[in-house]
């Protein structure tokens, strides 16, 4: 059976890093609405699920073959701000793509970040994580 976790708050500016708002931007791909057309956008949009913590999308957005059972969310974790230091690949016309990137987070009032170089590809058209290097 799954777990049921409380959901953060619905922000009014998306956690993304983009000046627009959750519901618009992110929260649209968290509903099903809309999908990434590229892989920095599904990058923007899993950092925002974990600020919200949507296991759902996050699961729906891991590749088939690297997806965890849950996500495991740590109730003192708070996923602050997501700066996309590069990415390759990962447009319109391609089928791979990577994002480097550093998310900046509370975990239990201690500020910290993650440095990572994510793996994206696609699977029946949809862009999906693959994995990641965390980069030190």
């Amino acid at each position: 059976m799954a777990k049921h976790r409380k959901p953060q708050p619905i922000p009014a500016v998306c956690p993304c890093g983009l000046p627009a708002n959750y519901v618009d931007c992110c929260g649209r791909l968290h509903r099903g609405e809309a999908q990434a057309k590229t892989a920095e956008q599904l990058m923007r949009s899993r950092f925002s699920a974990f600020a919200v913590r949507d296991e759902a999308y996050l699961l729906r957005s891991w590749d088939p073959g690297t997806r965890p059972a849950d996500v495991g969310f740590d109730p003192g974790m708070l996923w602050e701000r997501l700066e996309i230091l590069e990415a390759t690949g990962g447009g319109p016309f391609h089928t791979e793509g990577t994002v480097e990137f550093r998310a900046h987070y509370r975990s239990h009032g201690t500020p910290g970040e993650l440095h990572e170089n994510s793996r994206f590809r696609r699977d029946s058209g949809a862009w999906v994580y693959l994995d990641g290097v965390i980069e030190n």
